[in-house]
């Protein structure tokens, strides 16, 4: 398998191909050494060894907001989109209003075909399966909320209509996407949302992993989850590289793939350095993800340019050779020929009409090349030092003032508020 060019010339119209896993931390990632174990996933590590792994890449802490980040370039205030949607806790939908990624395509770039073949979570509708096709979205076909109960058996919206459908979903899912690929004669843009390695924890086929001791019908518990977990992983990477082996080798040598994850590991199968908190949370373990782009004009190595998933809005377009960099969305091409990037900041926030929601934290967090001020809704404030603090064990606000600390507090109180207060 060819899995990325390395810092080949870039091409003036690659195909692109946005890879998003469904609740996969750093520390399940063997393209980073955070947990004690990692997933087997040989095609994402050839992916991250030839291309430009983002070591600071930061989302909303769960899926919603993630996906309206990306399709928008908007921060989640602006949207409306800051929790995960819900039909009854959190029955908030994405404004069809909005001018989308698709819709950008469309009108600078109308050479490309694109789909979204996937998760969607955008829309609190029971029945609005035209949601996707009103943002732009010309051929759509996934699951179109928040999860799926049974990966063998489930309901699939195709172009504004719903059936039931039997297969293992990431398979399932792959099978459209290498079906659709195959049929392409332009140059095309897919966003490809796998729902796995999402809860329930359902075995894939055999042929997919390489995981022992864990059954179909089974319901884990305790450690023995993860292996469900991780062998869910490595069935999406195996049907990836299955993706990737299905396009010629001239489509293959001009396509841009990036790889990311839409929010941080699950409580019951993360790491334990992720101890303040995992998906769900503002700390590091819910909003630090995964995020890998390979393929012609990527310098291969890693980055520690700071990126907000607001960026893939413009940063996908200025791959295509578009241009709508926005204030929330930065385009930050320059890394990816290993330059600094263009954001001093990353700013986060989790909130959501459901107020209960049990483990989560709501409130916002914002950082820089050093340090992260959390503040969450019920007005307690942390300070953490993530140079010399990764898995934020110290709170620096605790204990006896310290000018200097508070002086650190401010200047970040205060971008957080020009942000906000921004047009």
């Amino acid at each position: 398998m060819i899995f990325g060019l390395g810092a080949q010339t870039a091409l003036a119209s690659p195909n692109i191909l946005l890879v998003i896993a469904d609740d996969m931390g750093l520390d399940a990632s063997p393209c980073h050494s955070v947990g004690s174990t990692s997933a087997n996933m040989p095609t994402l590590k050839g992916l991250c060894e030839n291309g430009m792994v983002f070591d600071r890449a930061y989302t909303p802490p769960v899926s919603s907001p993630t996906r309206a980040a990306i399709l928008t370039g908007k921060y989640s205030f602006r949207t409306g989109i800051g929790g995960a949607i819900n039909l009854k806790r959190n029955p908030v939908t994405l404004s069809p209003d909005e001018v989308s990624l698709f819709d950008q395509f469309q009108t600078q770039l109308p050479d490309y075909n694109t789909a979204l073949i996937g998760k969607w979570h955008l829309s609190s509708g029971k029945t609005d399966f035209t949601h996707p096709a009103k943002l732009g979205v010309k051929n759509y076909f996934g699951n179109f909320h928040g999860f799926i109960k049974n990966y063998y058996h489930w309901p699939v919206v195709e172009n504004g209509k719903q059936h039931k459908i039997d297969g293992y979903s990431t398979t399932v899912l792959t099978d459209r996407a290498v079906k659709w690929v195959s049929k392409q004669k332009k140059p095309w843009f897919l966003w490809l949302a796998y729902s796995s390695p999402h809860l329930p924890f359902h075995v894939p086929p055999s042929n997919l992993h390489s995981y022992s001791g864990i059954r179909y019908g089974d319901k884990p518990k305790g450690p023995a989850r993860k292996r469900y977990y991780f062998a869910a992983l490595q069935a999406l990477d195996t049907e990836l590289g299955r993706l990737l082996n299905s396009l010629k080798p001239e489509t293959r040598k001009n396509t841009v793939v990036i790889f990311m994850s839409d929010n941080g590991t699950p409580a019951k199968v993360a790491d334990n350095v992720y101890k303040r908190g995992t998906k769900k949370t503002l700390f590091e373990g819910g909003i630090n993800v995964p995020m890998v782009f390979s393929g012609p004009g990527i310098k291969i190595g890693r980055s520690q340019a700071l990126v907000n998933t607001t960026d893939l809005y413009s940063t996908i377009l200025a791959q295509a050779g578009a241009k709508a960099e926005t204030p929330d969305s930065l385009d930050f091409s320059e890394a990816l020929k290993g330059g600094k990037g263009k954001r001093d900041l990353v700013f986060v926030e989790h909130f959501s009409n459901n107020k209960n929601l049990k483990g989560a934290v709501f409130g916002w967090a914002i950082r820089d090349a050093r340090y992260k001020l959390l503040h969450k809704a019920d007005g307690k404030e942390l300070l953490f030092d993530l140079e010399n603090d990764q898995f934020e064990r110290i709170n620096l606000l605790l204990g006896d003032p310290n000018p200097d600390v508070e002086n650190i507090r401010i200047r970040l109180q205060k971008a957080q508020e020009e942000i906000m207060n921004s047009p």
